[in-house]
């Protein structure tokens, strides 16, 4: 063998070695080139769930929640044994904007009277093309229920209900849109979905009646019940999420003043306080959401919002 070709093999041999060195890097460090393009990362950053629940309150600052046993018992016991979000900021006042960021990664109105079906990349039509089930159980309607306001029912506490996939569509409307009543029946039969989205109504959410209201219908309706299911005992998947659409009209920060979600479940952190100064938004919570689903290329603002691992036990 002449040297040349001895000296060719030789940074071939140191090439490979390279390449298998940042192959590595790349396994350990959970980084790949153009991970950054649609802002997702690593599923294994945010444990996978079968079981995320999330119920959304109404209209609280963090100050008004946080600390406060008299107004908020349960939900301050729930922090105690999950992880508090402590630089968190809704974003935008009023309410139904906020429910449109945490489903479509977009604000796409501020009308609280508007109805309109949007036809935008969203949650919904996300799991409908993986396969991944859920319902939205809301307070005060019937089975497959698309109308506007009833009773205590808001039609904008439920932005699935004015997303097309779900509202130009009755036979998927049908299969999706519960009665909170069934919440506890399909819980008892072990036939929760993968993703639940609880809408209180305004009497139950904080938004007409007390905080204290609120606070016992959430410990007795959903957190007591998930408290026995397997899927939130120790080994479980289960995700419990309990946020705010909005803080008080008074708080503007961030567009939408500063509020207090929670989470619970065996692979929340207990007992956590946010550590780092990272700003979380709606989008944030919803890109979080679907890396838990196992869902990739969150819309919107979602794209590049911060992930929430730091809630989670990294295992």
């Amino acid at each position: 063998m002449s040297n040349s070709q001895h000296n060719l093999r030789r940074k071939s041999a140191q090439s490979q070695l390279l390449s298998a060195l940042i192959v590595c890097v790349i396994l350990l460090t959970g980084t790949a080139c153009g991970s950054g393009a649609s802002g997702s990362q690593p599923s294994s950053i945010i444990p996978w769930s079968n079981h995320i629940v999330v119920v959304m309150e109404e209209n609280q600052s963090y100050a008004s929640v946080v600390h406060n046993s008299i107004d908020w018992p349960n939900l301050n016991n729930l922090i105690s044994n999950g992880a508090l979000a402590t630089n968190y900021y809704a974003n935008s006042h009023p309410s139904i904007g906020n429910y449109f960021m945490l489903t479509t990664g977009e604000l796409l109105t501020t009308n609280d009277n508007s109805t309109t079906v949007w036809n935008v990349d969203n949650l919904a039509r996300r799991m409908l093309a993986s396969g991944v089930s859920f319902k939205i159980y809301a307070e005060g309607i019937t089975q497959g229920y698309l109308g506007g306001n009833t009773g205590l029912y808001l039609i904008r506490h439920n932005p699935f209900a004015m997303l097309s996939d779900v509202a130009d569509n009755p036979q998927v409307a049908n299969q999706c849109i519960w009665p909170f009543t069934q919440f506890a029946a399909d819980l008892a039969s072990g036939t929760l979905p993968d993703f639940s989205f609880i809408v209180p109504d305004v009497d139950d959410d904080a938004h007409d009646g007390t905080p204290q209201q609120a606070d016992a219908w959430l410990q007795t309706n959903v957190i007591a019940l998930l408290s026995n299911s397997p899927a939130f005992a120790s080994g479980g998947d289960g995700i419990l999420i309990v946020d705010f659409d909005e803080a008080a009209t008074s708080d503007t920060a961030y567009g939408g003043g500063q509020v207090a979600p929670v989470l619970w479940g065996p692979s929340v952190k207990v007992g956590f306080t946010q550590t780092s100064t990272t700003v979380y938004q709606h989008q944030s919570m919803l890109r979080t959401v679907m890396e838990a689903l196992r869902l990739s290329n969150p819309p919107g603002a979602a794209a590049s919002a911060p992930l929430m691992s730091e809630f989670f036990v990294q295992k």
